[in-house]
């Protein structure tokens, strides 16, 4: 059975930008567009925006930081696309950088164009047009893990990789750094959290397990599936925070956002992605089977799990910022601090769990 590819929508009113320039600016840059385009926004954007851009013979995808974000490590557009050109001939996965504009008088923000993959995006619950029973749903789960396993598995000493990180020290960099980000993103009624920076610092492991390129935010809802076969994944997407880094710490951030089917309400009213439903692995599951798939010891694995939530904390509460200082007026950002401080008390759970 087949799906319909990932939907687009009407433009938000704060989203739109000035489609007469970036269609001149992408005919200055890739060779053979012709007419005018109709532009659609994806659904999602709560840190950057990505368009579906539709010419008469071609769709091209443009993706760009949210008006009035202004920290550039954040949403550093032309990192972003340097990223995936630079990983594209090592890792499959990653569309096609077309063109990258650092002229702000076109759209006032850096933005890039990539290759439109046609395909399947998951949202919230599987559709019944994948046609998956539970076998099939775990075999999706399994082959998500893999492309994860993949990517820590590329060669990130390769020119235009190695770069992109510090080397040695990454879990602690991230540690201090992140910590500081919670801090300058609080707003008024937002919990301290220095209870659970505390103890990260103090059960952080003496050393990285690895260093390898990682995504960073490696959920079922950046990756593409075909068509016409639901278990293909032919696009990994949103490699803004990619980075070298400590491959436990990719798989914390992603499972982060992995709500399972027993799970409490409140982590039930979060998810995101269909990870409860009958077939998907559980954390620990997917926790083991990465362990046995890669050698890597996951023995200290609560660590990574607080700090992964800890991570998404703080991404929540910079975003609820943005709305509460008038900076996006998009609802569905209103209830964003009340999300924070739930994820305050998700860590201190875990915290206090046995080993």
């Amino acid at each position: 059975m087949t799906a319909t590819p990932d939907q687009a929508r009407a433009v938000r009113e704060e989203d739109a930008f000035d489609i007469a320039r970036v269609d001149a600016f992408l005919k200055q840059h890739i060779d053979g567009l012709a007419g005018s385009p109709t532009v659609k926004q994806f659904p999602g954007g709560a840190s950057n925006l990505t368009y579906l851009l539709s010419y008469p013979d071609r769709e091209l995808v443009l993706r760009r930081p949210p008006r009035g974000a202004k920290a550039k490590s954040a949403h550093d557009m032309l990192r972003e696309a340097r990223v995936m050109g630079a990983l594209k001939a090592s890792y499959p996965y990653v569309p096609a950088i077309l063109a990258r504009c650092d002229d702000d008088s076109v759209i006032g923000q850096d933005f890039y164009v990539m290759e439109r993959l046609s395909g399947t995006i998951l949202r919230r619950d599987l559709h019944a047009g994948l046609g998956l029973d539970s076998d099939g749903v775990r075999a999706l789960c399994l082959g998500f893990v893999d492309r994860l396993i993949e990517l820590h598995q590329v060669d990130a000493t390769q020119p235009g990789l190695k770069e992109l990180g510090k080397g040695e020290g990454y879990i602690a960099r991230q540690l201090t750094g992140w910590s500081e980000r919670w801090r300058q993103a609080a707003t008024e009624g937002s919990d301290p959290c220095e209870d659970v920076i505390a103890w990260l610092d103090a059960q952080q492991p003496a050393h990285d397990n690895a260093s390898c390129v990682i995504h960073n935010d490696f959920r079922f809802d950046n990756v593409v599936l075909a068509i016409d076969d639901p278990l293909a994944i032919i696009g990994v997407l949103d490699w803004e925070l990619a980075t070298i880094g400590d491959p436990l710490m990719d798989l914390g951030s992603s499972l982060a956002y992995w709500v399972q089917a027993d799970d409490d309400a409140v982590f039930q009213s979060f998810r995101r992605q269909p990870t409860h439903e009958a077939g998907m692995l559980t954390r620990r599951e997917v926790v083991a089977y990465y362990g046995e798939r890669t050698g890597l010891d996951v023995a200290g694995w609560r660590f990574y799990e607080v700090f992964g939530l800890f991570r998404l904390m703080v991404i929540i509460q910079q975003i609820y910022r943005r709305y509460a200082l008038g900076q996006t007026t998009n609802p569905q950002f209103a209830g964003f601090g009340d999300a924070a401080r739930y994820m305050g008390m998700r860590c201190r759970r875990i915290m206090a769990a046995k080993a």
